[in-house]
């Protein structure tokens, strides 16, 4: 079993990771059916939240059946992440999680997210500070550090508990790598067996397939693993890593019935949480993993992620369901 404070969790539990316009209420309901332990929301400003930003209110909206759930908020001034915390605390999150990892240009030149990895003692000042101004748990989501020359994520890590952090999830790459290159897991291992450290250590980055998750687990000893863009669009990534850890052998994949229906789903909840605009064009993203494999599935998959109306994207749905219903997913 882990533990995050009270919070128990299955043993090497599987988190979906917070992302900008994917991790809302309607995909993560799909996560959590077919598996996720933990769920984070979309990554919040502290800043629209103080501002009574529209689009950053409406992503503290939380729901009984995905618990336990963080809400993760960003920013780097003092005054407004504590402010903040205030208000998401009204929500009735299990979890607060501090963004301190997001390598976005928008969020790093105001010093939040990764920006604040130039800046260790305000990372750490901040996190005390919260943890001080609320009851609920704390968790930090970060990165290895700003660039290949500035690692010191071991130390970090353990200060950062030291003022009370509950857990930390680590993203393997620096700031300075964005997304590029392959994520190095060594730094997180070596964090989860600094002896001093007891709180859970979470990886992140590149877990895009079962084998990659048993490997986090029996090769580098990590608590859990968070997982982020193999789950767009294929929610069964949680049950099928899962499966794979406990019988060694691979899921036979989700049928095209199953995909058409939480398709179908996916997009009718993201109109009900949304309404119709936003919600045909943010869940466009999920349409090519969902159908990802089928073979001459161009013409489908442009009117899913053209149509501006939810009935011509149903439309699109049933088309597919009579042209490819009988449509065999192989493994691998």
């Amino acid at each position: 079993m882990v533990k995050i404070d009270t919070i128990e969790l299955p043993d090497f539990p599987l988190l979906l990771a917070p992302m900008e316009d994917v991790s809302d209420p309607p995909f993560r309901a799909l996560c959590k059916e077919q598996g996720a332990d933990l769920v984070y929301t979309e990554f919040i400003s502290s800043e629209g939240l103080i501002r009574d930003a529209a689009k950053s209110v409406m992503k503290l909206d939380i729901y009984e059946k995905e618990r336990p759930v963080g809400i993760q908020i960003f920013g780097a001034n003092l005054d407004s992440m504590l402010r903040s915390v205030e208000i998401v605390e009204k929500s009735k999150p299990d979890i607060i999680d501090i963004n301190f990892g997001c390598p976005v240009k928008k969020v790093v030149s105001k010093g939040a997210g990764a920006g604040i990895l130039k800046d260790i003692d305000l990372m750490v000042s901040l996190t005390e500070a919260m943890v001080k101004h609320t009851h609920l748990p704390v968790t930090v989501k970060t990165r290895l550090g700003w660039d290949d020359n500035s690692i010191r994520i071991v130390e970090v890590a353990e200060r950062l508990q030291d003022v009370g952090c509950k857990a930390i999830s680590i993203h393997g790459r620096t700031r300075a790598q964005m997304y590029k290159g392959h994520a190095n897991w060594k730094p997180i291992a070596a964090v989860k067996n600094n002896s001093r450290m007891h709180i859970p250590v979470f990886g992140n980055g590149d877990v895009d397939s079962p084998e990659a998750a048993k490997r986090m687990r029996d090769e580098y000893g990590l608590d859990g693993a968070m997982i982020g863009r193999a789950s767009i669009g294929y929610p069964w990534f949680f049950k099928e890593v899962k499966y794979f850890l406990e019988t060694g052998n691979h899921l036979a994949p989700p049928t095209m019935g199953e995909r058409i229906e939480a398709a179908r789903r996916h997009l009718q909840m993201a109109i009900d949480w949304k309404g119709e605009k936003l919600g045909v064009f943010e869940t466009r993203r999920h349409y090519t993993n969902y159908f990802k494999g089928i073979p001459n599935f161009k013409e489908y998959r442009m009117k899913m992620v053209t149509s501006d109306e939810a009935k011509d994207v149903f439309s699109a749905f049933d088309e597919v369901e009579e042209k490819f219903g009988d449509y065999a997913f192989s493994l691998g």
